[in-house]
């Protein structure tokens, strides 16, 4: 076997890969004789057909099976040991003249490269980059009481149905009929829940005004919801389909107004939070505790931001880049090819897609120089804290702070199971060691910022 590699600009590879018959004939032939062990054949005795039997049926498919993988093969590890570094996976050559494998070796394939173009990404003291310190102050701190809060809530009796207090009321729903009496085979309905603040009919709400248990209100459903059938069917627990059939009148017998009250901000709210051993003993000390947890939560929103920053300031240092433009379309085309059936479906993936891949290219280039240049590497290790930290940031987002960390193990385990969050992981991994690397390599120009500001900011940046 002779392979031979071409690179005139530098990025454009041309890989020519010639296969002898002494390459494939052995395997070949332990394959065929593997397949006449097995094969049943009528009239024959199991391991009896003749060779040439074998061969006429399956040799021209065991050939190619058997040059398919040692091209693989092959390929591969020329593409490691020779250090090149590829972009995508390699594509047959568009002049490659069709391989008749029925005539007698040699073979000749080519496969085209894309070649990852060379340039430096480096950063020094020298490199100033912004760094937002977001401002925990008191209204966040109050939001964040309310939201726990909240979390904690339970719904109570109330004696008099408030729609500004999101009050459900709950009775029984008849239909009536034209004269206004319960409809025989209607629909009835015991302990419904209402709500209706939520009417799209500011008459039908205005009935519900100050209704108390023990009220009897004549209201129309239809009307309420101004005819959207999802809406009415839910209410009425009937399909879709049968609302039309349900347009008249309704009565609504109030049982009980029930209101929700939020959790008494006391030591059952912050136990419940942070745990009996938290060493919380007042409102102060809740409120400090949440202050550092949202600091430490804010900390990744300005190290989110910094590595946005970090990948401007670097892709503006490295200017264009030259790319194989014509090689890397084929293969992105090639790698969305299920989804792009006509020309026009390829070109307008194309317009749409191709630009922001490169700049999204040429930053996993360049982080791949920092990472290399701090000496990163990301392990197993690493990627199960990635997972495990994704995971108390799930459980925070309803409030459960202290979950034992076997539990948030067990569940980042769970997570790793796919392969595709396995590299989504080590990416995070990544991202993280690498920019608390960068933070002690560049100066950094710290600008104090509030959360709100900070959002509109990022906002403003993603349009």
């Amino acid at each position: 076997m002779q392979i031979s590699f071409e690179n005139p600009d530098k990025v454009n590879g041309l890989l020519t890969i010639t296969v002898e018959e002494n390459d494939f004939k052995d395997d070949v032939e332990k394959t065929l004789k593997d397949y006449r062990k097995r094969a049943n054949v009528p009239g024959f005795r199991p391991g009896q057909v003749p060779m040439g039997m074998i061969k006429r049926q399956f040799g021209t498919q065991v050939k190619v099976d058997v040059i398919n993988k040692l091209l693989g093969e092959n390929l591969d590890k020329y593409i490691t040991d020779n250090k090149i570094n590829m972009l995508g996976q390699p594509l047959p050559h568009e002049g490659q003249a069709p391989v008749d494998l029925e005539k007698a070796a040699p073979y000749t394939f080519q496969f085209d490269i894309a070649v990852a173009p060379e340039f430096e990404a480096k950063l020094s003291g020298r490199d100033k980059v912004a760094y937002y310190d977001i401002k925990v102050d008191d209204d966040l701190i109050d939001k964040q009481v309310d939201m726990f809060a909240s979390r904690a809530g339970s719904y109570a009796k109330a004696d008099v149905y408030d729609p500004e207090q999101r009050d459900v009321l709950k009775g029984d729903l008849r239909e009536l009929d034209a004269n206004g009496n319960t409809l025989e085979g209607g629909i009835t309905l015991s302990d419904e829940s209402l709500m209706p603040v939520y009417f799209d009919d500011e008459a039908e709400k205005e009935k519900f005004a100050n209704a108390k248990p023990g009220d009897i209100i004549t209201f129309n459903p239809t009307a309420a919801y101004k005819g959207k059938d999802t809406s009415i069917a839910a209410l009425l627990k009937c399909d879709r389909d049968k609302v039309g059939e349900h347009k008249g009148d309704f009565t609504f017998q109030v049982t009980e107004v029930s209101r929700f009250v939020k959790h008494e901000v006391n030591a059952e709210l912050w136990e419940g939070i942070y745990g009996k051993d938290s060493g919380i003993k007042d409102e102060k000390g809740f409120r400090e505790a949440i202050a550092k947890g949202l600091a430490e939560q804010l900390k990744g929103d300005s190290d989110f931001k910094f590595l946005q920053d970090v990948r401007a300031h670097v892709l503006k240092k490295i200017g264009k880049v030259q790319y194989p433009d014509e090689l890397l379309k084929r293969i992105l085309l090639a790698n969305n090819s299920k989804n792009l059936k006509t020309e026009e479906d390829k070109k307008k993936f194309i317009d749409n897609n191709y630009a922001g891949s490169l700049e999204t290219l040429t930053w996993d280039l360049a982080k791949n120089q920092l990472a290399e240049a701090q000496k990163i590497k990301v392990d197993t290790p690493d990627i199960k804290e990635a997972a495990a930290e994704m995971a108390r940031m799930q459980f925070a987002q309803y409030g459960m702070t202290n979950i034992p960390d076997e539990y948030v193990a067990k569940y980042a385990e769970e997570l790793l199971k796919k392969p595709e969050t396995v590299q989504q992981m080590a990416d995070r991994a990544l991202d993280t060691k690498l920019t608390a690397a960068l933070k002690d390599v560049v100066k950094l120009d710290h600008k104090e910022i509030s959360l709100d500001d900070f959002n509109k900011m990022l906002e403003e940046g993603n349009k």
